[in-house]
């Protein structure tokens, strides 16, 4: 059985956030349960484009409105990734450095999603699954049914993933020209609220959609940026599935960017290991409590309250804890944060940006992982915390319920319902009370690392959905 993931973003190719660590994870972990799963997504001009070897299997054109577009399929000769990967370029659309943030983004992924289509009709691919993550590829499953050159696709089944619904990628009407050509018909399965909604013309034309939780299905039912009542009068075809995480690359026993490596039994002194390194090179104390945030300065993830938090915890706990955070975004969140660095307080360090091997070791080095998050539809941060034996401080939403059971529910790790400075810090200072009961705050450590989010048990989900739409 043969399953094409079709994504803007997947890890190490190109990440920007989540979407990227799930669709370079998930058809890994399918191919070893026996399907040919392959990736396709745009070409970047990103080293790992450039550090490894690309064969062109297929060159063609087509007509994007009045323009003739040429594209290229690069296949990646090695399968390094444990799955075949597929690159898509088109000169002066899709052979740029980032994902995002482009003026012409919108006319980008209709190209790419064009080019795929004439890529599977040259060369005669039907495969037995078409998996669209999030509204960037949301127009295929449209395109597949009623376009009048690629309808040999219409029975091939599709499956959707929605990742963030807040992103939907509207588009005005005046765009549609640049469509293939389609049962005009059929124009409504395009449309919500006046504009081309690619995100809804995916669940209105998927054959089963999922999120990346439980928790964030039951949240989309009631808010969705507007799409709340599709998602809910499409719930006959939707699942909830949790995300995982990669335990090749997210290992503290075999993790090559840690300081130390360090197993179930070691943890409290691996993490101390680790700690007291990166306090060489930043500003906190190995001998207090590490509380990290790692993530996008976004009012999403609520970043745009970690300067009050810091300074409430600073003010009252400056002897009782570290704080490190690892992120970049909103620049007005960024220069509040870079304030604080500047006024210089004691154990409390930034790095401004995003580090891939830096995140790897604070998880290693941290005591607790502060996540005030307003949306997470699943969050891997948190599975990745735990993992590394750090405890998780959370915004019980989403993902981040279903995935962190309180200690007080017999669970192992600390959730807050609001998102007030008064609730946030007093979750913390549970924390920093809980660490100083040494044995239990160990036998924590050990009792996270043990839990089984592994991507075996939601690939295998995957699979028995595809089996039973088709």
């Amino acid at each position: 059985m043969k399953v094409f993931h079709l994504s803007v973003e997947c890890y190490p190719v190109a990440k920007v956030g989540g979407l990227a660590d799930v669709v370079g994870a998930l058809p890994k972990y399918q191919t070893k349960l026996g399907w040919e799963a392959a990736v396709v997504m745009p070409w970047y001009d990103r080293p790992f484009v450039r550090d490894h070897a690309f064969s062109l299997v297929h060159e063609g054109t087509f007509y994007q409105g009045s323009e003739l577009l040429s594209y290229g399929v690069y296949k990646e000769d090695h399968q390094v990734l444990g799955f075949e990967l597929y690159l898509i370029k088109i000169p002066g659309k899709l052979d740029r450095q980032e994902v995002y943030c482009y003026p012409d983004e919108g006319e980008q992924f209709i190209a790419f999603q064009h080019a795929v289509l004439a890529w599977f009709k040259d060369k005669a691919i039907v495969p037995d699954i078409v998996h669209c993550h999030d509204h960037h590829v949301g127009l295929m499953p449209f395109l597949m049914k009623y376009s009048n050159d690629y309808n040999f696709l219409a029975d091939v089944k599709t499956v959707a993933t929605v990742h963030n619904g807040q992103y939907q990628g509207w588009t005005h009407w005046s765009k549609a020209i640049l469509l293939p050509a389609f049962d005009s018909w059929k124009w409504g399965l395009l449309e919500w609220d006046g504009l081309i909604n690619p995100l809804a013309a995916l669940i209105k034309c998927c054959d089963a959609y999922t999120t990346v939780s439980e928790g964030y299905l039951e949240e989309l039912y009631v808010e969705a940026n507007g799409l709340q009542h599709l998602f809910y009068d499409e719930r006959n075809k939707s699942i909830g599935i949790v995300n995982g995480i990669d335990w090749e690359i997210w290992d503290p026993k075999i993790d090559y960017t840690l300081f130390e490596n360090y197993d179930v039994v070691q943890a409290f002194s691996g993490k101390l290991k680790n700690k007291e390194a990166l306090a060489k090179q930043y500003k906190i104390n190995p001998d207090r409590p590490l509380l990290v945030f790692i993530g996008r300065f976004a009012t999403e993830k609520g970043a745009d309250l970690l300067p009050e938090i810091i300074l409430d915890l600073t003010e009252k706990y400056r002897d009782r804890l570290s704080i490190f955070i690892l992120g970049a975004g909103d620049p007005a969140i960024q220069s509040r944060v870079k304030s604080l660095v500047d006024d210089g307080i004691d154990n409390f360090d930034v790095f401004f940006g995003y580090d891939e091997n830096l995140a790897h070791w604070l998880y290693a080095s941290a005591d607790f992982l502060l996540m005030p998050s307003r949306v997470e539809p699943c969050g891997l941060n948190q599975l990745y915390a735990m993992k590394y034996g750090t405890l998780p401080i959370v915004h019980q939403v989403g993902g981040l319920k279903d995935t962190v059971i309180d200690l007080k529910n017999d669970g192992y790790g600390i959730g807050f319902d609001s998102l007030t400075i008064t609730e946030i810090s007093a979750a913390i200072v549970r924390a920093i009370n809980f660490y100083d009961s040494k044995k239990q705050f160990e036998e924590n450590q050990r009792k996270m690392m043990q839990l089984d989010f592994s991507w075996d048990k939601s690939a295998a989900k995957y699979i028995s959905l595809y089996n039973q739409i088709m």
